[in-house]
């Protein structure tokens, strides 16, 4: 249970930090000529590989046996697939004034990502929620993600995503989903091995992701993109996002009331369906926009950071309510599938 309480203590994600020095990295050292080719080869293969792991850590049986409790996982799937995008699309009427093209571009790239897992698990807990829906609902959100999200961004974003074709559907098919099936079909040899390892596959997961990010922001660099954005638009991006979040937060809360969920269930569906996946984002906006990631994944960076400080409050909040001493603690064996199954912070 300690592991599940980070949140609550930091205000700010650690990783964060990491991705930001990343990017700092890259601004002053980009990859150029054959140093660019191979940061693009590697990258590529830690997308795959990073897929790969998802399939492997993922229980069929468990996903399985979620499926019994249908309606939260529609409600949660719903908020991520339908009304998230849909807002993505109404702030379509603050280009140009608040968001650049390219900044709109991936603030609505934002709202097509999957849910997050880990994260949603750790906070349901923290509020006395029902922590394996959110363990099912994370896991069945960045399954469908890895078909749903590419389909949208074809249908939504069209030619803005860097050329985004059928051509790019395809790198989605080979470094996405082979991998991932990939993952679940050996998962019955690998399984032991991955559970035993997880720790430093974990770090195999951050390293990845952290590659795919210096990768993109090198190019942004080498293309001098980052001179179309300055701080006043910078601000407005953050603004979008802080009522982005704020809208989700209370859809998703009050919104299960009047569908006549327990608080349990409301919890689980107010984090799952309000955050978005850093972990799975990043990677597919590399394979979707290619040269045009570096300002793609802004909006999904600072997004992530804003959803976890947002969450921990409430979190905490919701465990204080007078309504959460009538509630029982989930047992142990439940706690301990929420550790086992959250493989990332999102």
């Amino acid at each position: 249970m300690k592991r599940l309480k980070w949140p609550s203590r930091l205000p700010i994600d650690p990783y964060i930090l990491l991705l930001l020095g990343t990017v700092g990295l890259a601004a002053l050292f980009p990859a150029r000529g054959t140093a660019a080719d191979v940061a693009s080869g590697a990258s590529t293969a830690a997308i795959a590989f990073l897929f790969f792991l998802y399939g492997a850590r993922l229980s069929t049986r468990e996903a399985l046996e979620g499926l019994k409790h249908w309606r939260l996982h529609g409600t949660v799937l719903a908020c991520t697939f339908v009304v998230f995008p849909l807002l993505g699309l109404a702030a379509r009427g603050l280009e140009p004034v608040f968001l650049t093209h390219d900044l709109y571009t991936g603030l609505l790239f934002l709202t097509l990502v999957p849910s997050t897992i880990q994260s949603s698990i750790a906070f349901t807990s923290i509020a006395r929620g029902n922590v394996p829906a959110a363990i099912c609902a994370g896991s069945f959100s960045s399954l469908a993600g890895i078909v749903i999200t590419p389909l949208l961004a074809a249908a939504l974003l069209g030619n803005s995503g860097g050329g985004f074709s059928t051509d790019s559907l395809v790198k989605i098919v080979l470094q996405l989903l082979v991998p991932f099936l990939a993952g679940q079909v050996l998962r019955r040899w690998i399984g032991g091995f991955i559970t035993r390892h997880k720790k430093v596959l974990g770090y195999v997961d951050r390293g990845s992701i952290l590659l795919v990010v210096y990768t993109a922001f090198s190019e942004g660099m080498v293309q001098g993109i980052w001179h179309q954005v300055s701080p006043v638009r910078l601000a407005g991006l953050l603004l979008v996002e802080a009522v982005l979040l704020a809208v989700m937060l209370t859809l998703t809360w009050y919104g299960t009331k009047a569908l006549r969920f327990g608080r349990e269930d409301r919890i689980a569906i107010q984090f799952a369906g309000s955050k978005k996946s850093l972990a799975s984002g990043l990677p597919m906006a590399g394979v979707l926009f290619g040269a045009h990631a570096s300002l793609a994944v802004l909006p999904l960076m600072l997004f992530h950071q804003m959803q976890l400080m947002v969450c921990a409050v409430i979190a905490k909040r919701r465990a204080r309510d007078p309504e959460a001493a009538t509630t029982p603690r989930r047992s142990a064996a439940a706690s301990r599938i929420a550790v086992g199954t959250g493989t990332r912070s999102g």
